[in-house]
């Protein structure tokens, strides 16, 4: 059989996948802190219809005589470049201006996920992926959500307890302009409760809350004073590339992507503090899709040209197949 038939059917094969990688990139051109993909191409196994010789006294050496039999998929690689920022004046909006992830978990709401010296996260009974979309929302407890309703993880600064029936976070006051504030070690499910101790001890409420550069949650109240309730976490990875895409704008590690190392807290000690190796938070903005639809639709282009140009090689070998029969009439 033709083998020009089998490297056409691999042709289609690849460019169809080109195309529905295109196609989920396009579909996703309003996602909020989409990365996009790109598939690459290589060519299959060649077969050698004659080995390369050196040469000798009276000859010059030959070059190998091989045919190539199509192509196959080398790689699908997530373009993890940064998308545009959209101004968006919600203060529960975050965007991440450069390398990190949000952590965030679903599991009990006293869970705590340790992280040691090395900014490594220990076992936890608390199930966690990362994300980019930092459209965040608070639920009837104040507790810091995605918009699936995933807890978002971070230091505690003051004393944080939960209600056992409710789960009402209680937080022990903290004073923002406080110079020597040093996070707690580990993380916690952030809240931003709807009252809290003020700096006289007793109960006040939250007038409004503001998200610092470096992921601080900082709550004025209406009793006079600003406290410091919180910091957001962030992970970065060795190979950001390598991590697996499992749907929601989220994110799960694997082996290929490194383990998630931590940013440290507030107050961290300047020997392990890695803090400044991280993304700002710019609150009130979102990360747009780094999809390019311009670049996507040319790749469209020279995909289904591609794949018609293989579907023609197909009738092309089928016709000279015909002629074959043909000679015994």
């Amino acid at each position: 059989m033709l083998r020009s038939l089998y490297a056409g059917i691999s042709g289609m094969k690849v460019n169809q996948t080109k195309l529905d990688i295109i196609a989920n990139n396009i579909a996703n051109v309003g996602t909020t802190a989409f990365k996009s993909s790109r598939v690459r191409f290589q060519d299959m196994v060649s077969q050698s219809m004659s080995d390369a010789s050196s040469s000798s006294t009276n000859t010059g050496g030959v070059n190998g005589k091989q045919v190539g039999l199509g192509v196959q998929i080398a790689g699908i690689d997530t373009m993890v470049i940064q998308g545009m920022m959209q101004p968006t004046s919600r203060n529960l909006d975050v965007a991440m201006d450069g390398e990190g992830y949000l952590i965030v978990a679903n599991g009990p709401i006293d869970g705590t996920i340790p992280v040691d010296d090395k900014h490594t996260m220990g076992t936890s009974t608390l199930d966690t992926s990362y994300t980019r979309d930092g459209a965040l929302t608070l639920d009837d407890a104040g507790h810091l959500l995605t918009s699936d309703g995933l807890r978002v993880m971070g230091y505690a600064i003051g004393a944080t307890t939960y209600d056992a029936t409710t789960g009402v976070p209680t937080i022990k006051f903290v004073d923002a302009n406080d110079k020597t504030i040093k996070a707690v070690d580990g993380l916690i499910p952030l809240s931003i409760p709807n009252e809290m101790e003020g700096k006289d001890g007793s109960l006040h409420k939250v007038k409004s809350f503001s998200i610092e550069k470096d992921g601080t949650i900082k709550a004025t109240l209406d009793g006079g004073g600003i406290a410091a309730i919180g910091q957001i976490a962030m992970a970065s990875f060795n190979n950001p590339a390598g991590l697996s895409k499992v749907g929601k704008n989220q994110y799960v590690s694997t082996s290929n992507s490194g383990q998630a190392v931590v940013r440290s807290g507030l107050g961290a000690d300047a020997a392990n503090d890695n803090s400044k190796a991280y993304a700002s938070m710019l609150s009130g903005m979102l990360e747009m899709s780094n999809v390019d639809l311009a670049e996507q639709f040319t790749d469209m282009i020279v995909a289904s040209r591609a794949f018609q140009a293989m579907g023609k090689t197909i009738t092309t070998g089928d016709e000279i197949l015909q002629d074959i029969i043909g000679l015994k009439r």
